[in-house]
């Protein structure tokens, strides 16, 4: 994974070519700590909708996603 300068840098890119990399990589890590930061709140007792508030999507598209990824009710 290109280190997180040079994902901003080339995320302010002329280039589309560069810049198009930057948005890819910018969403693997953004991926990467949902799931971090949802398995953080499960293991604390959050409920699915505490989350689903938070991200400002439905309870339903949250369990949906990491329901079988993370467990739980």
């Amino acid at each position: 994974m290109q280190s997180t300068l040079d994902i901003t840098e080339g995320a302010a890119s002329n280039d589309p070519d560069v810049g198009l990399r930057a948005v890819a990589a910018l969403r693997e890590l953004t991926e990467r700590l949902e799931v971090l930061q949802i398995e953080n709140a499960r293991k604390l007792g959050w409920s699915w909708q505490d989350i689903a508030e938070r991200l400002g999507v439905t309870k339903q598209t949250v369990h949906r996603k990491y329901g079988r990824l993370i467990g739980g009710r």
